[in-house]
């Protein structure tokens, strides 16, 4: 609980609590979603792959540009948290928190996962959720969040005074350095925040903290996302399992999730473009030298 207030409220707090809410960013500028070139691309795809991330564990798998990607639930209740990188230059990452700021705390169709800073590109575009019914419910819980940073043994070790080796973190690091042969030093820094696929989750209404509920998720229930570029992932199936109440311990069942790879028909994609790097000088208003 945070402490009691110590300064008295100005004669004027009423009026400075009742400035007007901005959206911060209102779309401007941003590519509209095309639902019927998605939805055409979808006629007639083929599955061209698949991989299943066992229970507390991760792995990694690619999706080229212009390919079509499902995480799919197939046993029981369970939530995964995806990472994402250009698949030939892992600088290029997921930014969860731009993604946030862009489209909102929990994402679904129409929604892009965009990239980090200098690239600032679409990565993903989600084209698919079965979960969209749930919106949000009496608790301000939503589904598919870009809030949560990922269960890690660091916060592990800080508040619970243990070591738990199978938080998500802990999961990508290792699927990253087998599916990219790197040590685990080299791969740790790769990881980054996450988008919470299947979670529910919001902030409470009275301390505005994160909470988690159990995911509404079920066997056949998927996200389904269309690779803007070429695309490594890593996904772990959280050791929360539904996150209905707790993580970070092997206490909760869990489940293995599994990630589809689709190749649109021939022809679908004749339009389509994959996005540039964000054309900034990247002059950051420095004046030229003399």
């Amino acid at each position: 609980m945070k402490p009691a207030p110590q300064h008295p409220a100005p004669s004027d707090a009423g009026r400075r609590r009742a400035a007007p809410a901005v959206v911060v960013y209102q779309g401007e500028g941003m590519p509209a979603y095309d639902r019927a070139f998605y939805e055409a691309a979808r006629e007639g795809m083929s599955k061209v792959g698949e991989t299943i991330v066992p229970p507390r564990e991760a792995r990694t798998f690619e999706v080229p540009a212009g390919h079509f990607f499902r995480i799919v639930s197939i046993e029981g209740p369970q939530v995964g948290d995806l990472n994402l990188w250009h698949a030939n230059d892992l600088s290029e990452r997921f930014f969860s928190g731009k993604t946030r700021a862009l489209h909102g705390t929990h994402v679904g169709t129409g929604d892009r996962l965009w990239s980090c800073l200098p690239h600032l590109r679409p990565m993903a575009t989600i084209t698919a959720d079965t979960l969209d019914w749930y919106g949000f419910d009496a608790d301000g819980g939503g589904i598919h969040d870009v809030i949560g940073t990922r269960c890690d043994p660091y916060t592990q070790l800080l508040l619970a005074g243990t070591e738990y080796h199978h938080c998500c973190h802990s999961n990508l690091t290792r699927a990253l350095a087998t599916g990219r042969g790197l040590a685990l030093a080299a791969a740790e820094p790769h990881i980054h925040d996450v988008l919470n696929v299947f979670m529910c989750t919001g902030f409470t209404r009275d301390t505005h903290q994160y909470f988690m509920k159990a995911s509404p998720v079920r066997p056949g229930d998927f996200l389904e996302m269309f690779a803007e570029i070429d695309l490594l992932g890593g996904l772990s199936a959280c050791p929360g399992g539904d996150c209905s109440a707790t993580h970070s311990s092997d206490a909760a069942r869990c489940h293995p999730l599994k990630v589809e790879v689709y190749r649109p028909r021939e022809g679908a994609l004749a339009a389509w473009q994959a996005p540039q790097r964000s054309a900034y000088s990247r002059s950051h208003g420095a004046l030229p030298a003399a």
